[in-house]
């Protein structure tokens, strides 16, 4: 059976779950001249940590990757280089796996996750906007004040009917203006998953924008300044500037975790490390290709499926002729169309659970939980 590597001595991401001296390395290292961002943390965000349901389920499905060792150098180099890591491969080798098993790996606190569709726009990972909701907020202050003046402007006409001195004043002699505001844009914004993931931290949160092979033609084009920029302008907040420099909104992890963006731009302190999956359905364009370090999966081998068997399932597939024979038969129907792994720990649990054991059950039950995802039977 295969050996697992050995570990080199500039990873950070081994695989293993057992990284807290490696986050501080990550955390510690110096980047690239060109990859050094000036973001400026608020002190009263605190991002989610290693604790919670989100952070279970990061773990659970993060610690039964098992990279080899071209994989870890490869994330690795990106780790480094502080650049996206594009994944490409089959469905089911384990691509969006891996975005958690760096988190998990590194201790790095829940994934966030951008998942892509032909409808899929830039706005929608960088923030969303309830135009909508506000313009119906703004309607129902007009019905609620007399005569049909937002409640702001029909409070400010009142005092100035009454005169300045009856307007009631500071300690410093001036009026104090006391007329309701209108409800601030804080609440009809909050920050998607990338753009929560480009907030400034002193560590990188890990992001997964998966299948980005379905997307529009021009959102790879346009997330190329995000990822040089390593920040984005907020145009609604951007336009309020002067009357309200500093706005808190919600994030993507807790609409009531509020993080307060100044000036309407949002800019990282350290660059996110970002996972790009792609089945290969189409091709993307080179500038774009240029930005990314780029790792593709195989399918994994018969050692590989025994060691993630293990992992995944605590079972020593060497141990017993069924397990062997459910491993060759998954390799053998691999070759007429794709399946996924996970499909071949589906039929081993339920081996575990005595569930088809039946002899004559042998060839419905693989037809069952080893279906193709593609080709002529799919």
């Amino acid at each position: 059976m295969e050996a697992e590597a050995v570990a080199k001595d500039w990873w950070l991401y081994h695989g293993n779950g057992e990284g807290a001296d490696r986050r501080a390395r990550l955390e510690a290292g110096s980047p690239p001249p060109w990859r050094d961002f000036g973001g400026s943390p608020d002190p009263h965000y605190a991002p989610p940590g290693c604790a919670g349901e989100a952070w279970r389920r990061t773990v659970l499905r993060g610690e039964g990757y098992v990279p080899d060792e071209q994989e870890k150098d490869v994330v690795n180099t990106a780790l480094y280089l502080r650049r996206p890591l594009l994944v490409t491969g089959k469905p089911g080798v384990g691509k969006s796996t891996l975005a958690h098993s760096i988190a998990s790996d590194l201790n790095l606190g829940p994934v966030l996750h951008w998942p892509i569709t032909s409808r899929t726009v830039l706005r929608d990972g960088l923030y969303l906007y309830d135009a909508v909701g506000r313009l119906q907020e703004a309607g129902m202050e007009q019905l609620r004040t007399p005569g049909g003046l937002p409640a702001a402007a029909a409070a400010a006409g009142a005092g100035a009917a009454a005169g300045a001195a009856a307007a009631p004043a500071t300690a410093a002699g001036a009026p104090v203006d006391d007329a309701p505001r209108a409800p601030s844009i804080s609440r009809y914004l909050r920050l998607g998953p990338l753009g929560t993931a480009l907030l400034p931290q002193d560590r990188p949160r890990v992001l997964l924008v998966d299948e980005i092979d379905k997307s529009d033609i021009d959102l790879p084009g346009d997330l190329l300044t995000v990822f040089e920029d390593g920040g984005f302008l907020i145009p609604e907040l951007a336009r309020l500037a002067q009357e309200d420099p500093t706005v808190a909104i919600g994030t993507d992890d807790d609409p009531d975790a509020v993080v307060r963006i100044t000036q309407g731009r949002v800019q990282c302190r350290y660059f996110p490390i970002v996972v790009l999956t792609s089945n290969g359905e189409r091709d993307f364009p080179p500038a774009f290709l240029r930005r990314c370090v780029r790792l593709h999966l195989e399918p994994p081998g018969p050692d590989k499926l025994a060691r993630i068997v293990r992992r995944r399932l605590g079972v020593d597939v060497a141990s017993d002729e069924q397990y062997q024979g459910l491993v060759r038969a998954f390799l053998d129907r691999g070759e007429d169309g794709d399946l996924a792994t996970d499909q071949l720990l589906n039929a081993i649990q339920l081996r575990l659970a005595g569930a088809w054991s039946a002899p004559a059950d042998r060839e419905r039950f693989l037809d069952t939980v080893m279906q193709h995802l593609t080709g002529p039977t799919a």
